[in-house]
C-alpha cells in the first residue's frame, strides 16, 4: 500500500507583526502575493502599503513604492507614505465648511488650510483587518470615524479593500456610510518610483486629462478649470515629467512644482483608464484606471531627504511621485465643482486600479 500525502497549500496573503503603537496596541503586516510573483505588503496602521515589486523588462522584479519598514516610523514622520488618505483627501481652504445651517472647523495642518483629513486623518489610525487567501489575495481594512472626529460631522464607517489580481494590478475598492450629512474623498498616497530609485523626472506621463485646476499660493483651486494646451500641464501626450517641472510658470511656482489636480476628459463614472506612466531605462509601465473625475499628480516636490525608508535609504527631492484619484480639492466650499456630499442612506463608492503592463 502507498502512502497518501498531501501537497502543503499555498498561501498568497501571509500576515506578520509590524511593531508596537504608543497605547500598547500592535500593528500588523499582510504579505499579498499573486502567481506571477508581484508582492505588495500593506500594513493596517493607516492601510500604508509599504512595498510593491514589479517586473522590469528583463522580468526582474523589484520594490517601486516608498516606505518604511516598521509602524514605529510611519509614526514618527512621514508624508503619507502609501496610506488610505480621508476623510477628505487633499486641501479644504481655511480648514472650514458649511453644510445647512452648520459650519464646521477642521485642524489647520498645511499652512492656513486642512491636509488630508487633519492632524490625525486616516493615515494614521489603526484599521481592523480581515484577509482573504486566494488566487487573487484581498485586504479589507475598515474603519468607524466618529462623529466630530478632526471636525468632521457624523459617524461615517469605511471600508477599504485591496486586491492584487492576476494581471499585476493592484485593484483599490473604497466604501463608507454616514449617519449625519458630511463630505468625503477618499484616496490612496502611495509614493511610486518605476526605476526602484533615483529621481523621477525621467519617467515619462500621460494623463487623459484636458483641462487642470490653477490654485493659489496656498495651493486652493481657483474655481477656473484651465486648458492644459499650451501649456506645461499638458500630458494629454506621453511627456517625460522633467521636462516642465522647472518651468518659470507661476502655478509650478506656487506648486515648487507640479502639485495640482488634473479633470479627466472622460467625467463618467465607469472604471475607466486615465493614466500611464513609464520608466524608459527599467521598462516597467503602469496604467491607471479609476471612477473618479480628477487625479492630483503630486512630483514630490517638497521631499528633502530626512525620511529614511528600508535599509537607512532616505528619500531625496523628487524620489517619488503620486497619482492620486480623487474628487477636486476644496469641493465643500466651491458649489461649481462635483460634490463630495455625502448623506445617510447613501453609500459612497470609489474604484481606482493601478496595473502593470
Amino acid at each position: 500500500m502507498t502512502a497518501c500525502s498531501k501537497e502543503k497549500p499555498v498561501t498568497n496573503i501571509v500576515k506578520s507583526d509590524f511593531g508596537v503603537l504608543a497605547d500598547g496596541s500592535k500593528a500588523d503586516l499582510y504579505t499579498l502575493t499573486n502567481a506571477n510573483g508581484m508582492e505588495v505588503k500593506v500594513t493596517n496602521y493607516g492601510g500604508a502599503i509599504t512595498s510593491w515589486t514589479a517586473p522590469d523588462k528583463d522580468g526582474k522584479y523589484a520594490n517601486i513604492a516608498l516606505g518604511y519598514e516598521t509602524v514605529e516610523d510611519y509614526v514618527a514622520g512621514s508624508p503619507y507614505f502609501g496610506a488610505i488618505i480621508g476623510r477628505y483627501g487633499n486641501r479644504i481652504a481655511g480648514g472650514k465648511f458649511t453644510l445647512g445651517d452648520s459650519t464646521y472647523q477642521l485642524p489647520l495642518n498645511d499652512g492656513p488650510n486642512s491636509l488630508h483629513g487633519g492632524e490625525k486623518g486616516f493615515d494614521k489610525v489603526l484599521w481592523t483587518a480581515t484577509p482573504a487567501d486566494g488566487e487573487e489575495p484581498q485586504l479589507k481594512l475598515s474603519y468607524l470615524a466618529k462623529d466630530g472626529e478632526q471636525g468632521y460631522p457624523g459617524n461615517l464607517q469605511v471600508t477599504v479593500t485591496y486586491t492584487l489580481q492576476k494581471d499585476n494590478s493592484l485593484k483599490i475598492d473604497y466604501e463608507a456610510t454616514t449617519d449625519k450629512e458630511t463630505v468625503v474623498n477618499l484616496t490612496n498616497h502611495t509614493y511610486f518610483n518605476l526605476a526602484g530609485g533615483g529621481a523621477i523626472t525621467d519617467h515619462v506621463l500621460t494623463l487623459d486629462a484636458d483641462r487642470f485646476l490653477p490654485v493659489s499660493e496656498t495651493l486652493i483651486p481657483t474655481g477656473e478649470r484651465r486648458a492644459v494646451a499650451g501649456t506645461v500641464f499638458d500630458f494629454t501626450r506621453a511627456t517625460r515629467i522633467g521636462d516642465g517641472i522647472g518651468a518659470g510658470d507661476e502655478q509650478i511656482r506656487f506648486g515648487k512644482g507640479y502639485d495640482h489636480c488634473w479633470v479627466f476628459t472622460d467625467s463618467s463614472t465607469t472604471l475607466k483608464p486615465v493614466g500611464r506612466v513609464s520608466d524608459p531605462k527599467s521598462g516597467r509601465e503602469m496604467e491607471v484606471l479609476t471612477t473618479e473625475p480628477a487625479i492630483q499628480f503630486y512630483s514630490g516636490n517638497f521631499m528633502t531627504g530626512e525620511y529614511k525608508g528600508k535599509g537607512g535609504r532616505s528619500y531625496p527631492y523628487r524620489t517619488g511621485f503620486c497619482l492620486e484619484t480623487q474628487h477636486y480639492p476644496d469641493s465643500p466650499n466651491q458649489p461649481s465643482f462635483p460634490s463630495t456630499l455625502l448623506k445617510p442612506g447613501e453609500t459612497y463608492t470609489s474604484t481606482t486600479v493601478y496595473r502593470f503592463l
